[in-house]
């Protein structure tokens, strides 16, 4: 049987000529309509399976966006649960965006943050040409608005706020737990127009409530005097892209009028461009010294040195306060390390971290830390501040609160504000008694010659422009008596004049 079936199967696999059976009719077709008839066939094939997936009661396939990092699993499971299951229609954009802010609240770092277009615009105009707010710089600390600094002759500096303020709410509404830049973009607005905020100064006080008046923000930078004994006072105010520029122009102007030391002035300067920093450091210290080390991700630091340009070979000291920070605290490092220049003052902010802008598509930023710098010789000074080389305080009446002009004051009233009030007068010279915050016959005669000193009409009531020339006159006050920028002078002084013996 096997032999037989054997023989069976090799005759089917070779038939022989007998067997073979003409082949049946087929269709005779030319190259190109075969070519253009599978094409077609495909076409219609594809259309029809899309709709099937699109429009057919049970989709054939369920589309899903491809996941290519396992670490965003997650992510996209909650957005598809929300996306399908919460009671409403949500926001697709708003819901990315807060993701986003999540991610940077995770890293725990007060300098790093997500904005989205409105206040990407907000923050680039800051740098910028100008911009309409109040002038302050605010740190998100702790889950509060912290005011580092007010900006020179800005609404804000005009209306008392001070560094280390913190700001409650803005009109009406608590911004606690805000980001920074969610916070300015509350505060600023268009110019004349008011904010109302709540501010809380120091640990025991009562918070402060003051309207401040939105205005044009000054984009000057560099401010500058010439002091007794040729001593050049210049303060900068903030590192700009036009700060060095400024800066150059007023010292050279100064030089031909025979300036013999500089007293650079960083007090309430919250920074701004390293570059700025590195190219105004460039005016001081010689050529191949370190400005600044910036270390970034599991790399050594990189060094910047000083590069070959005008250099201004003279006795320098460096003012800076708790205000003081990021930028300023490089400059101050570099001219205090490299060029030997004495920092009077209080100890600065303590800002030692480097951030990088980096713009998206929709015109929002994405601002994060990317290094920490040091200084010339290493110090990081993050969360510690420059401290000074010799340590000179603010008198205590430059902490006195900010005194509300809309409120007023008269005899038989008894409060804080009348308390501060009082300092005010007593510091001034104008004898309202007792301090002990009760507005008494003596207080309302103190007013008086208050009122008549600044040709205002004499009605013994503290309030409205009575209260403007108290705390102008008090600002006055200490930039007459300026403790810190005597000091820096007193000690350019003599160095000055040893150089210029030296020289001649």
């Amino acid at each position: 049987m096997d032999e037989q079936k054997k023989e069976s199967t090799e005759q089917q696999q070779e038939p022989t000529p007998a067997e073979i059976k003409p082949a049946g009719q087929f269709i005779q077709l030319k190259p190109f309509k075969f070519i253009m008839l599978m094409f077609f066939t495909i076409l219609i094939t594809a259309g029809l399976t899309i709709f099937a997936l699109t429009f057919g009661d049970k989709k054939v396939v369920e589309v899903k966006v491809p996941i290519e990092r396992e670490e965003f699993t997650k992510l996209y499971e909650a957005f598809d649960l929300l996306k399908n299951n919460y009671y409403q229609d949500i926001d697709d954009e708003k819901v990315v965006d807060g993701a986003i802010n999540g991610m940077f609240d995770a890293l725990g770092d007060p300098y790093s943050d997500f904005m989205v277009k409105e206040e990407a615009d907000q923050f680039n105009s800051g740098l910028s040409s100008s911009f309409q707010g109040i002038g302050a710089e605010i740190q998100e600390r702790n889950g509060y608005i912290t005011v580092v600094s007010p900006i020179k002759n800005s609404p804000a500096e005009k209306a008392g706020l001070l560094p280390k303020d913190i700001i409650l709410t803005v009109d009406g509404k608590s911004i606690q737990g805000l980001s920074a830049t969610e916070a300015v973009a509350l505060i600023r607005g268009e110019k004349g127009t008011p904010v109302k905020l709540t501010v809380k100064r120091g640990e025991n006080t009562e918070p402060i409530q003051m309207t401040i008046v939105r205005d044009d923000i000054p984009v000057e930078t560099v401010y500058g005097e010439m002091l007794d004994g040729n001593i050049a006072h210049i303060q900068v105010t903030t590192f700009s892209e036009q700060t060095a520029q400024e800066l150059e122009k007023i010292l050279t102007e100064y030089e031909g009028k025979g300036m013999k030391g500089i007293v650079l002035d960083l007090r309430q300067n919250p920074g701004g461009y390293l570059k700025a920093a590195v190219d105004i450091s460039n005016f001081f210290v010689p050529e191949g010294k370190a400005i600044v080390q910036v270390q970034e991700k599991d790399a050594e630091p990189q060094i910047t040195n000083a590069i070959a340009g005008k250099k201004y070979n003279l006795p320098i000291t460096v003012l800076v306060d708790s205000g003081s920070a990021s930028a300023s605290e490089i400059l101050a490092g570099a001219l205090k390390e490299s060029v030997g220049a004495k920092v009077v003052g209080e100890t600065s902010f303590g800002k030692g971290t480097v951030q990088n802008v980096t713009p998206l598509k929709d015109g929002s930023n994405l601002k994060f830390t990317t290094g920490k710098w040091l200084t010339p010789k290493g110090n990081w000074i993050n969360e510690k501040g420059i401290v000074p080389d010799v340590k000179v305080a603010y008198p205590s009446y430059a902490s006195l609160p900010y005194l509300n002009a809309s409120l007023e004051m008269k005899a038989g009233l008894q409060s804080e504000s009348v308390k501060a009030a009082e300092e005010m007068l007593q510091v001034l010279g104008y004898e309202p008694g007792e301090v002990d915050g009760i507005f008494d016959d003596n207080t309302a005669q103190a007013v008086e010659k208050l009122q008549a000193a600044n040709n205002l009409e004499e009605t013994g009531i503290l309030t409205g422009n009575t209260t403007y020339a108290l705390m102008d006159a008090l600002r006055a006050k200490m930039k007459a008596d300026d403790p810190q920028l005597l000091k820096a002078k007193e000690l350019l002084v003599g160095t000055a004049e040893k150089t210029e013996e030296t020289t001649n």
